[in-house]
Parts: structure tokens; C-alpha cells; sequence
């Protein structure tokens, strides 16, 4: 098949709702817990120009319990129709119809948000919106064509730290705080991760989908690397949050206490980092085993030793994500607590050079 009559092929295929009204098990073995073989569904098309259609829709099952889907009467599927001379000439079942409860959560996600932080809300929300813009649109794009994975992670991670850090905190000092305190963290994390990465002999198959991305031709990519900046990546939040803690609690201090001094606001930042910290460590760990919670499971019903467990590569994978993670955010908050004590402090129109002598006034 050419790449013309290809690209005319894909143009025909569209993606679309519908309800399943009928099922055919016939063709489905039951392989353990799992299944093989295909589904027939009878569907009506609930929405686009072909609404109000009936149409028999494939349903691929392979065994993959995470993946597949078996399908009853009443269920809402999408899915991938062929259409020629505005006729449905073959249609596949894809996955269960989510995408409208999705909406509605983030619907509340975004009232409850607004409705609490008011005005602060709503930029958070656009924050959001945008760095999920650039992650999509730009990011992941560019990590496909084959860019260097650690430049242009830096370089989106710290992008993206400058516009959510303005976007709610506008350009204050605080916010300057904010943002320098997270770009330090980043930078000691991309060292870290450097430094340890080859020592761990990881070779970054270990984030998922990465064995697909190769068999599908994805061989000019540097898995290492990007391993490396997913780890980059998982940090950057924690780190603009615990940025955030810091120099806005420092703001509020300095708006309270106007003739504090720097040194001593400097230390309030840093009592303040310790309280915060003592607890974002944690939260990375429970957040990382919550994802592989099964996997945990399995190796404590199979009677797994610690040594074994610890040195196998999915685990050792994870352990330094964690590690690596909780590193760069120690890193984050004196930074900024130095950096939000000097700026805070700094007379309107002057510039003032960090010193020595300067901490200590």
C-alpha cells in the first residue's frame, strides 16, 4: 500500500460513541482470568453524522487484563469506524466511553478550586490548562522527533515554573522567590540524577509503554535520557510547591512584621522548609508505591527477600526516583528561603548584591 492510498485510508477512519444494544461471546476463550479472540457488538452510534446508525463493532481481546475491555448491552464504547461513500464499511470497538465522567470531575475539580482560592483559583486552573498545553502540544512532540530528552526537559520544566509561579503569584518578589528556589532544585535533581544514573545501570526500559515506543520503530530515542527526565519531571511539581510554602509563607511574615530583619526572616523560612519537607519526602513515597501497589503485593505473597527486591530493576528504578526526588526537593527550600529573605528584604528600586554581611543584618 502506498503512502498516498495510507493517508487516504487513515482520513476515512473516525472516531465516535455509541451504545452496545447486542453482544456475541461465541468467538471468545477464556484464558485464566484473562480472555482471547474478539467480541462482536452490536452498536448504535450516539453521536457525529452518522448518529442513529447500527453498525457491528470488533472487540479485540489478547489476554491483557489492564487493557481489554468485554462488553454488555447498555454499555457506551468508542469507536473507530471506517466510513467509504458515507457508508460504515468496518468499525472496531476501542475502550469504554469515559471521556464524559472525566468532564464532569474535572468540572468539580475546577468549582471546588474556584470556590475556595476565588481569584487564585481561576489562575491555578489556567496554569494548569496551560502547562497541560505545553506538555502535549510541545513537549512530548519534540521527546518524539528525537530531541536531546534533558535540555529540553529543563528547558520546558523551567518554562513551565515561570508560568504557573505568575500566573498565581504574579511577578512579586515572592513569586521571583518562588521561581529561583525552583529552578535550584531542578538544577541539583538534573545533577543527581546524572551523577547516580549510570551507577544504577537502569538503561531506562523501566517507565512503562517503553518497550512498546521500540517496537513500533522508536529506535533513534534515548531511553536512558528519558528516564531520566521523567524523573525530572516528577520532581518539578514537589519542587514549585514546597518553593511556593516557603517564600509565600516568608511574604506574609514580612507583610506582618515589616522591620524584620533578613537574617531573621531567612531563618523563619528555613523553620518553615523543615516543617514542610519533613513531611513532602513521605508523600513521594506513598505516591510512587500507590502505583505499584499489586507489584508490592506479589512480592510480599511470594515471600521475596529485601536483597532480591531491592535490587531488581523495576524496584531500583523506582527507589531512585524517590531518593533522587527528595534530594533536589531538600535543595528547593533553603534555597529559597535565602533567595525570598534577600529579595523581601531589598529596598523598591535598588538592587542588592547577596553578601555575607547581608544575611547576617
Amino acid at each position: 500500500m502506498t503512502k498516498k492510498s495510507t493517508q487516504q485510508e487513515n482520513g476515512n477512519v473516525h472516531e465516535v460513541s455509541g451504545v452496545v444494544i447486542s453482544v456475541d461471546n461465541s468467538e471468545i476463550l477464556q484464558s485464566g482470568a484473562g480472555a482471547i479472540g474478539f467480541q462482536k457488538a452490536t452498536v448504535v452510534i450516539s453521536d457525529g453524522p452518522w448518529k442513529g446508525r447500527q453498525t457491528d463493532a470488533a472487540n479485540l481481546l489478547n489476554g491483557q487484563l489492564d487493557m481489554d475491555e468485554v462488553y454488555v448491552p447498555g454499555d457506551r464504547i468508542l469507536l473507530a469506524i471506517q466510513v467509504q461513500d458515507d457508508q460504515i464499511t468496518n468499525a472496531r470497538a476501542i475502550n469504554t466511553y469515559r471521556q464524559h465522567w472525566e468532564l464532569i470531575l474535572f468540572a468539580v475539580f475546577a468549582i471546588a478550586l474556584i470556590l475556595y482560592a476565588r481569584l487564585i483559583g481561576i489562575k491555578a486552573l489556567c496554569s494548569f490548562i496551560a502547562a497541560l498545553g505545553v506538555l502535549w502540544y510541545f513537549y512530548i512532540p519534540n521527546l518524539l522527533d528525537g530531541a536531546a530528552p534533558l535540555p529540553l526537559s529543563l528547558a520546558v520544566l523551567v518554562l513551565l515554573s515561570l508560568i504557573i509561579i505568575c500566573t498565581v503569584a504574579g511577578f512579586t518578589r515572592h513569586g521571583m522567590a518562588a521561581f529561583l528556589g525552583t529552578v535550584c532544585g531542578l538544577g541539583a535533581t538534573l545533577i543527581l540524577t546524572l551523577f547516580f544514573g549510570d551507577e544504577f545501570n537502569l538503561a531506562g526500559m523501566t517507565t512503562p509503554f517503553s518497550t512498546t515506543l521500540l517496537v513500533q520503530g522508536a529506535y533513534h530515542l534515548n531511553f536512558q535520557h528519558i528516564f531520566y527526565a521523567a524523573v525530572l519531571l516528577g520532581a518539578s511539581g514537589a519542587a514549585m510547591d514546597i518553593a511556593m510554602d516557603v517564600s509565600a509563607s516568608m511574604n506574609e511574615i514580612k507583610n506582618k512584621r515589616p522591620d524584620i530583619g533578613t537574617r531573621e526572616l531567612i531563618q523563619s523560612g528555613f523553620t518553615i522548609g523543615r516543617q514542610v519537607i519533613g513531611t513532602m519526602a513521605t508523600t513521594l513515597l506513598l505516591a510512587y508505591s500507590g502505583g505499584y501497589l499489586t507489584m508490592l503485593m506479589v512480592f510480599v505473597a511470594q515471600g521475596t527477600s529485601a536483597t532480591r527486591i531491592v535490587n531488581m530493576k523495576l524496584v531500583a528504578a523506582e527507589i531512585f526516583r524517590v531518593l533522587i526526588g527528595s534530594i533536589g526537593l531538600l535543595m528547593v527550600a533553603p534555597a529559597t528561603a535565602v533567595i525570598a529573605g534577600i529579595l523581601l528584604n531589598a529596598k523598591p528600586g535598588k538592587v542588592k548584591t547577596p553578601t555575607f554581611d547581608t544575611v547576617k543584618k
